[in-house]
């Protein structure tokens, strides 16, 4: 129980940071977010990420476009405020501060990871 809540809790406090990773690379809608996430083995449900969203659009740290869909509905694509990119270079610099701290913590005691984890 300790360790899936100490886990549950390092997740979150990545989550945030991965979202606006993947959305400064460019326009992205919710499902590639989700795809992204995913293939980093981060899994998370709509009902996580809109609400996260919201609050990262709230905060001005992003902006959405409706964009016509062929297949349905017009779909909300979302894209890094300039106020987001300012959060996400202060948010990779603690990244690697944290990376440092991390790996001289616990020595060669874990390996650097080369490869995706397997679970």
């Amino acid at each position: 129980m300790i360790v899936e809540n100490t886990q549950t809790q390092m997740r979150k406090g990545i989550l945030e940071y991965c979202i606006l990773s993947i959305i400064a690379k460019g326009e992205t809608y919710a499902s590639d977010i989700i795809a992204e996430l995913k293939k980093a083995q981060l899994l998370v449900v709509e009902g996580t990420l809109y609400p996260l969203l919201t609050r990262l659009k709230n905060n001005g740290l992003l902006t959405y476009n409706w964009v016509e869909s062929t297949s349905g509905p017009p779909r909300k694509y979302y894209v890094l405020a300039d106020e987001g990119r300012v959060v996400l270079e202060q948010l990779d610099k603690t990244w690697k501060e944290l990376e440092f701290a991390v790996h001289i913590a616990i020595g060669d005691r874990i390996p650097p990871a080369t490869e995706q984890p397997t679970t």
